[in-house]
């Protein structure tokens, strides 16, 4: 089954980014819940829910984090998937596949009854591309995070022609990009930032089938 896309043009009343801060967007495109919307360098766009697999990933990820929390009671990392994150400093909305924060912003988001979480609230995105959002994820959404000062990306590509898991860090705002702290190939260890004390297996890892 193929998948489709859709950014661009709109007849709207506001901006997407506009509409989309204020939860309004998905209203006024009409779409169905299981349909993700983002705000991408100010326009909206419009994916499907991405496979099992990659939802799979996502969860190893976020499993990492949990173990090195009970590992060491002291940790005070907390992973959360797919919440909002509002870049208002460059008028863009995402939804990461995950976000990792401290337990401070854990307990505060818990506390509150914010719709979305802010670029200086979260430490590192994970996202996972799929056919219809690689592209995305590795140069907008890319340039967006460094934009907005989030510390470290980490990218997972499951495409067939170059697979691997490449993390980002010491972001320039100005410039839009990030330092390649490293790269992986599927089936190795990968190694977070000291401060973050976990490692991410990846031997399950496989790319997505042509």
């Amino acid at each position: 089954m193929s998948s489709v896309v859709a950014s661009g043009q709109w007849v709207l009343p506001e901006s997407p980014y506009a509409l989309w801060a204020r939860g309004e967007l998905d209203e006024h495109l009409r779409l169905p819940e299981v349909l993700r919307v983002e705000v991408i360098g100010g326009e909206f766009v419009v994916a499907p829910v991405p496979s099992v697999a990659h939802a799979v990933i996502i969860s190893d990820i976020q499993e990492a984090v949990f173990r090195a929390e009970f590992a060491k009671p002291c940790c005070r990392w907390r992973a959360v998937q797919t919440v909002g994150l509002d870049l208002a400093e460059i008028g863009d909305g995402y939804i990461p596949d995950l976000v990792v924060v401290t337990s401070e912003v854990d307990s505060a988001a818990m506390s509150g009854e914010d719709r979305y979480l802010r670029a200086g609230e979260v430490s590192l995105v994970a996202e996972v591309t799929a056919p219809f959002s690689a592209y995305n994820d590795r140069r907008a959404k890319r340039r967006g995070y460094a934009r907005a000062g989030v510390p470290y990306y980490l990218l997972v590509d499951r495409d067939p022609r170059q697979p691997g898991v490449t993390l980002f860090g010491e972001p320039d705002s100005s410039a839009g990009g990030y330092r390649v702290l490293g790269r992986w190939e599927f089936g190795a260890s990968v190694e977070w930032p000291e401060e973050f004390g976990f490692e991410l297996d990846t031997a399950r890892w496989t790319p997505w089938a042509e």
